[in-house]
């Protein structure tokens, strides 16, 4: 139990039903929906669709998204990828003739088409217990009515605001400036997709009117994208990957999404005593930054659209991990292990929910960088992701950009199974940070005994391309042990990523929410 004389939050305890996300309204809106007869997968998909209104740097209907589902009286998982692919003329040759060496980033040559709407649908269908239309119903009235700025979100928007351009300058700033706290922000174009989508399902967004302006727009900002493109556009169900770690199993979605990546990582943490060490001191925080490089790199590698997924199997083998933890140096700071090549960033939204009969969705979903490539539809306003900033234009490489391909993605879904019963369905949002962030709340709780609240609440640090952030939650005597040793050590801006979680406990539901974000837990 965290010390009450302490700054903090306590997570949620109750019976019938919970969500946990990073807005609060998306988390009530979650709670309407399950007391209205929906199930975990409408209010998922309800809440959702709110978070792109409530949090529309960090998602929206332009985007992708990833979900694992486990149904009602089973512990079986299922995937379901909702990553949109790369337009019919998307030519990585043609990009390196223009002396490219690495994928525009917020630039017209990164806009994938949106996969979000086609999952949201086919999850609605397959698994729901609502229409469509009422599930629907509260982004509607939120697009329309608007929704007050919360302080993160006025924080990113701010940051993210210089990489708006032409129509979306128009749909997502006030007046040409980021909205403060407390201003409202409305998406009547948005209101008016949602509800075409209401009326005729899938078609409502990948063809008719709402497809021209998307394929329209992003012609005139130099596109090759076509309505056959936008058209073609379906998810797919998938069976996740996963791998034990101390009494835990992790489950994952599979590539094209950077799961496999937590459990390799996990799979190299194995060949340390973390338990014995400080949770918050040096030592870990070293092994997992070395870690994180050399699993990383193996991403780098290996992960790309399934069709082109190569060695799987390596990637999650115990001894590819062994031969890789062989490689940590426990007292000082290897280089990059390879260079990244593939853009990352931190922007997604996560959301999850467990209704009275247990089934439980763990959903992704996000533009990718903040206001993904900083473009938009000109009718609807509809904000285009960057996901192709995820291709390599390394010429042979299974992650390198094509038509028709999916890119890596960084957005990963997490559920957890001990003794075979899925116990928890969590996620932690932050673009690269994802794996190691996985990684490190399952050794939170496996390695450490903390609660789901309190290895959330906990101090994270990273290793990356922008070497090692070090939140403010470690001392200062940690961040001169980590640049003895080699690291290149920073505070970072923002805090790392932002998790929620929801741990099934025999009759009761514990949700937990990260204070890093605007949301909470809420339950019934």
């Amino acid at each position: 139990m965290r010390d009450l004389h302490l700054p903090g939050r306590s997570a949620v305890y109750v019976q019938n039903g919970i969500c946990a996300t990073s807005h609060p309204i998306a988390a009530r809106v979650a709670i309407e929906v399950l007391k209205s007869g929906g199930n975990a997968a409408d209010a998922a998909i309800a809440g959702a669709l709110v978070l792109g209104i409530a949090e529309p740097q960090m998602t929206g209907i332009g985007g992708d998204c990833f979900v694992l589902v486990k149904p009602a009286g089973t512990d079986e998982i299922v995937a379901l990828n909702g990553s949109g692919r790369a337009p019919g003329g998307l030519d990585a040759a043609a990009l390196r003739a223009r002396s490219l060496t690495a994928m525009p980033t917020q630039a017209i040559e990164a806009v994938t088409l949106p996969g979000a709407v086609d999952a949201f649908c086919r999850l609605n269908a397959d698994y729901g217990l609502m229409p469509l239309a009422d599930v629907l119903a509260p982004a509607i009235h939120y697009a329309e009515e608007g929704i007050p700025v919360a302080p993160r979100v006025a924080f990113d928007w701010a940051d993210d605001l210089p990489c708006l351009k032409g129509a979306a300058r128009d749909f997502y700033t006030l007046n040409g400036k980021a909205p403060a706290i407390g201003q409202i922000f409305r998406a009547p174009g948005q209101a008016e997709v949602l509800r075409r989508i209401a009326r005729e399902g899938r078609a409502g967004f990948y063809q008719g009117e709402v497809a021209e302006d998307m394929i329209t727009s992003l012609r005139s900002l130099g596109g090759s994208h076509t309505l056959d493109d936008l058209a073609s556009t379906t998810c797919d169900y998938t069976a996740p990957v996963s791998g034990p770690y101390q009494g835990l199993e992790l489950v994952e979605h599979p590539p094209n999404g950077q799961g496999a990546t937590a459990i390799l990582l996990l799979n190299i943490l194995k060949h340390f005593d973390i338990a014995a060490m400080d949770p918050f001191g040096t030592t870990r925080a070293h092994i997992e930054a070395e870690a994180t490089k050399l699993a990383y790199d193996a991403r780098n590698r290996f992960i790309a659209d399934p069709a082109h997924t190569t060695r799987l199997d390596h990637m999650l083998s115990p001894d590819t991990a062994a031969k890789l933890a062989a490689l940590i140096d426990p007292k000082r700071a290897m280089p990059a292990a390879a260079p990244l090549t593939e853009a990352v960033h931190r922007d997604t939204i996560y959301i999850t929910v467990v209704d009275r009969d247990r089934m439980a969705v763990s959903l992704i979903y996000s533009v990718f960088w903040g206001f993904g490539s900083g473009l938009a539809s000109t009718k609807f306003g509809i904000n285009f992701q960057n996901r192709g900033a995820g291709f390599t234009l390394a010429e042979g490489h299974p992650n390198e950009a094509g038509p028709g391909k999916r890119p890596m993605h960084t957005i990963i879904p997490g559920m957890i199974r001990k003794n075979g019963r899925v116990i928890m369905p969590f996620g932690v949002m932050g673009g690269a940070y994802q794996s190691t962030g996985h990684a490190r709340f399952v050794s939170n709780l496996s390695d450490f005994g903390l609660d789901p609240q309190a290895a959330i609440d906990a101090p994270r640090c990273f290793s990356g391309e922008d070497g090692m952030q070090v939140e403010r939650g470690y001392s200062d005597t940690v961040r001169a042990e980590l640049a003895a040793m080699g690291h290149q050590v920073s505070i970072p801006d923002t805090p790392i990523g932002g998790a929620q979680a929801i741990l099934l406990d025999g009759d009761i539901l514990i949700g937990a929410s990260d204070p890093r974000k605007d949301g909470c837990a809420l339950g019934y």
